[in-house]
């Protein structure tokens, strides 16, 4: 069902759990190596194996790294706030229950952009199951099995109000939000490696009302582009359902990128069927003052913040402030980019960065190709970008001239200036005999719309400006060409 179908009749009402991995050393509660990619079950102790007895010890950095996402997202830090035993019975939970946060986290309260955050709080990621050949059973040709290394790994949970309302909404908000932990340096985020995760809360409306539907669970989806698709498609089916005079299951489901197809789990588990005590083991936690001052001033530039100084400062629009303070791979390339070009007005940078060399960038990527990679992976760094915007903006080469030489620096990753002296791309000069010349033959060349210029009908002149844009292969600007052509016909 298309959107149209359903959109002037229910209002989607979204709300995200997110889990971010921290970049600590050690796992949460034990001193084990955190890894990725390294062989089964090597990082492991009877901590995170649950051998009896085995006590936890908090990771302090976890903390700090935790306290550091909640100042980042506005949050409130609680004074004092406690661990509690979250149980559940999965293969990849050796203790059975898993330590986390109910009734008192770490952080709450806050706001990123136009959405509230409920809360953040500190917790140990699972194991990893995999599933071996066949149908992936114990019996008959397939096997499940449990890799211990990503259990106990610090998380922190960021639980967000209903706030998102489309598809598109909450792919911008996620990657935002991924923007600002990243900046932080308390997790690469790597969505393909499970270092954020994103789970979304969904469920329908009428337009106009307030009371909120039946939410259903999509979980862990792992590339901002299947968010947007995922939701997109349990929108669909819940609209479907309503429409057929159904009613909305709670339940957590799945969905498959490559089919499109949703397919239910287990039903959607409230917090009393987790039955959260406090954990007996961890005293409170409880950070002074010296803590929290200490991680407020060390927060570096947020995207939010660095967004409102595009705006303010660098007066670069809502469009080009928004897509290069929101992304900081984009924001840094494009800062270093202005360093190079200093005479140059930020707003021109900007064009021919996020308008010109990025597009032709993504042309040559794949869809998914994430912005660190599509930069670190181009011919045009920042000094040679920079290069040619400040050829540009001291009318060394003309703007048409300056797009062929960027074409020609995506592919061989040549200087700016070696390739106008090469190609003879050099702007001529508006006061030189050459390019009087060269207008005095487009006159020549078409009298009928010469004489219609003469007679005050400016439009005719299109023709003559192409003349001499074609003469001087666009080493002129146009501009001064139409000014130059009206000049001397009204002589």
């Amino acid at each position: 069902m298309s959107q149209s179908h359903w959109s002037e009749r229910y209002e989607p009402v979204i709300g995200l759990e997110i889990h971010v991995q921290l970049s600590t050393r050690t796992k949460m509660f034990c001193g084990c190596e955190l890894s990725f990619g390294d062989e089964p079950n090597v990082h492991t102790c009877p901590v995170c194996l649950a051998h009896p007895g085995a006590l936890p010890v908090v990771n302090e950095t976890a903390i700090e790294y935790g306290i550091k996402i909640g100042l980042a997202l506005g949050c409130e830090i609680s004074p004092r706030s406690i661990f509690h035993r979250k149980n559940y019975f999965y293969p990849d939970s050796p203790k059975a229950y898993q330590i986390s946060q109910y009734d008192i986290p770490l952080a709450a309260n806050g706001r990123l952009g136009d959405v509230r955050i409920h809360r953040c709080h500190l917790e140990e990621d699972a194991a990893k199951s995999m599933h071996v050949g066949g149908s992936g059973r114990i019996h008959g040709s397939g096997a499940s099995l449990v890799d211990f290394n990503r259990g106990g790994t610090p998380l922190v949970e960021i639980v967000t109000e209903p706030d998102l309302h489309s598809a598109a909404d909450v792919r911008e908000w996620a990657q935002l939000l991924r923007t600002t932990v990243k900046s932080l340096g308390v997790s690469d985020v790597n969505m393909e490696e499970g270092s954020l995760r994103c789970d979304a809360n969904i469920s329908l409306r009428p337009v106009g009302s307030d009371t909120l539907g039946t939410k259903t669970e999509l979980k862990n989806m792992n590339s901002f582009r299947f968010i947007e698709r995922g939701i997109e498609a349990e929108i669909a089916r819940q609209a479907a359902i309503l429409d057929a005079g159904g009613t909305i299951e709670q339940e957590t489901l799945h969905f498959d990128p490559k089919t499109g197809t949703l397919t239910p789990l287990r039903s959607k588990e409230e917090a009393h069927d987790y039955r959260y005590f406090p954990e007996p083991d961890l005293v409170p936690m409880v950070p002074s003052t010296e803590l929290l001052n200490r991680v407020r001033e060390s927060l570096p530039e947020l995207p939010v913040a660095r967004r409102q100084r595009y705006l303010d400062e660098l007066d670069l629009g809502e469009e080009f402030a928004t897509q290069l303070g929101f992304d900081a791979d984009l924001g840094d390339f494009f800062e270093r980019t202005l360093g190079n070009a200093p005479d140059a007005a930020p707003k021109l940078v900007a064009t021919w960065f996020a308008g010109e060399l990025l597009p032709r960038l993504r042309a040559n990527a794949d869809s998914e190709t994430e912005t660190a990679e599509l930069l670190a992976s181009s011919k045009v760094d920042p000094v040679r970008l920079g290069g040619l915007v400040a050829m540009v903006d001291g009318k060394q080469v003309t703007t048409a001239a300056a797009r062929q030489v960027l074409d020609t620096m995506v592919e061989s990753g040549e200087e700016a200036a070696v390739i106008v002296e090469r190609e003879g791309l050099a702007q001529i000069d508006a006061g030189g005999g050459e390019l009087d010349a060269i207008i005095d033959a487009a006159i020549a060349s078409d009298p009928d719309a010469a004489a219609k210029v003469r007679e005050g009908n400016m439009g005719a002149i299109g023709p003559l400006v192409g003349y001499v844009m074609r003469e001087t292969k666009g080493r002129v600007d146009g501009g001064e060409v139409n000014r130059l052509l009206r000049e001397k016909l009204s002589g």
